[in-house]
């Protein structure tokens, strides 16, 4: 069932190279002062159950400053002889501990094949940073993610002693890097946007798959398993999050995750799942009859919002605000569900924010930044008024309509009872027209059609 799908699929491309975290490593660096401090940890193991963790995913600032992966790690930087240093704490090497949870790269491993100055075990973490905090101006690091470090810094910031008082030793203030490193990831790279292409790819492989599976009977959670089995056979680590698969009047929950029901043919299916590929995520949503053919009444709701979808996504490009794309969808769905009798209102009034019935069927944004983290970092308004688009930033595209009738809140009309449909892509804005990362992701009605039911 996989083999010939995982053979349409392009080359993997090459990881992330050290020149390349060099170079994000001094642009951010260029931006603070001899006597700053910058400390990135990695997030905490999660504990799952008893002695049982979550699979472990480390925070997405020390992926993007030096690619480590393993958990008990931090990365410092500081200014020493003239020169910006990075040091990298980790794992020790431990025969005992790989011989149960897997090899570790150890001091040696991180020095010899990761973009860091210098390493050192974890054990000595908090040693080097007492050191360093002694010589220290400013601090940046971002609490609540270690709380020994946290408590190291405030301990440092809050000390008066004779030291501090005869030399002028030591942090006087304490600040959060995250914003400034936001502001490096929110425009990918092309190294970056290669692993965003291959996620995709494999992601689009896996709807495909999905559609082709869907039968009469089956259940939300067999969908699931198709999708997700996909991205590790396709050589991902899986999901970016958690798969929302949800027939009938589960495709009107937004974030339905339970996917445990029987499917029938008359339903549509909504599926929302990407996979993750070196830490970037891709993120799409299909929506198709379980049958095979929509009925006359389903595809009326979904050509209003693809027709949505296609010229939100138009109005991805460079100078626009990012909010156009969002824009746009709503007034496509406003024209759709007038023209349809749906919404009373005209137009204009179906949009306003207070009185308008669109928001009784579309109820979210179109959209969002979009790389190391599914919902990625980068303010949509560092000034108070909407951030241009520029080419390198990558954004989903996902309107939708959702008539769930068992809502007590308003009167779904009955001929689009139960029926959820949401469109998503990724998109990356260029300086010509948009491109559409998960566009071999079928989602016209024709290829839907043809496509669902044919295995």
């Amino acid at each position: 069932m996989f083999d010939a799908a995982f053979e349409e699929l392009p080359e993997k491309p090459l990881a992330i190279s050290k020149a390349v975290y060099r170079q994000r490593q001094q642009r951010l660096l260029s931006q603070f002062d001899v006597g700053d401090l910058i400390v990135i940890s990695a997030l905490p193991e999660a504990r799952r159950s008893n002695d049982v963790h979550y699979p472990y995913r480390s925070s997405s600032d020390m992926l993007y400053m030096c690619g480590w992966t393993d958990p008990e790690s931090t990365l410092m930087f500081y200014y020493e002889d003239g020169q910006w240093i990075s040091h990298l704490f980790v794992q020790p090497k431990d025969t005992l501990m790989e011989i149960w949870e897997g090899r570790r790269p150890g001091v040696e491993g991180a020095l010899k094949d990761w973009a860091v100055d210098r390493a050192d075990s974890s054990d000595e973490t908090l040693i080097h940073l007492e050191h360093l905090l002694e010589s220290s101006v400013r601090v940046h690091v971002r609490t609540g993610i270690n709380p020994k470090i946290d408590s190291l810094v405030k301990s440092a910031v809050e000390k008066r002693d004779r030291k501090r008082q005869h030399f002028g030793s030591g942090p006087i203030s304490v600040e959060d890097p995250s914003r400034r490193i936001a502001e490096m990831r929110l425009r990918k790279s092309e190294e970056e946007i290669l692993q965003m292409r291959y996620a995709a790819e494999v992601s689009s492989k896996a709807h495909e798959l999905a559609m082709a599976a869907s039968k009469d009977g089956i259940h939300e959670f067999q969908i699931q398993s198709i999708i997700e089995g996909f991205f590790v056979y396709g050589g991902t680590s899986g999901w970016a999050y958690p798969s929302i698969v949800g027939c009938g009047e589960n495709a009107t929950i937004l974030h339905y995750t339970v996917n445990n029901s029987p499917c029938d043919s008359n339903e549509i299916i909504l599926i929302d799942a990407g996979a993750e590929y070196e830490g970037y995520a891709a993120d799409i949503t299909r929506s198709w009859p379980i049958g095979g053919t929509f009925s006359e009444a389903q595809k009326e709701i979904y050509e209003i919002v693809l027709d949505a979808q296609e010229k939100a996504i138009d109005a991805c490009r460079v100078g626009n605000p990012y909010n156009e794309p969002h824009e746009v969808a709503r007034k496509a769905l406003a024209e759709g569900l007038v023209r349809l009798g749906v919404i009373k209102q005209s137009v204009e009034e179906a949009l306003d924010m207070e009185s308008g019935e669109l928001k009784k069927w579309y109820m979210h944004n179109t959209g969002h930044w979009l790389g190391l983290d599914v919902h990625d970092v980068g303010t949509y308004k560092p000034d108070g008024t909407p951030r241009l688009l520029e080419a390198g930033m990558v954004l989903t595209v996902e309107p939708g309509l959702y008539f769930g009738a068992w809502r007590p809140d308003v009167d779904c009309p009955q001929r689009y009872a139960n029926i959820g449909i949401r469109i998503e892509d990724d998109v990356l804005v260029t300086d010509g027209d948009p491109d559409v990362l998960t566009g071999s992701c079928p989602k016209t009605i024709d290829d839907i059609e043809r496509i669902v039911g044919s295995l």
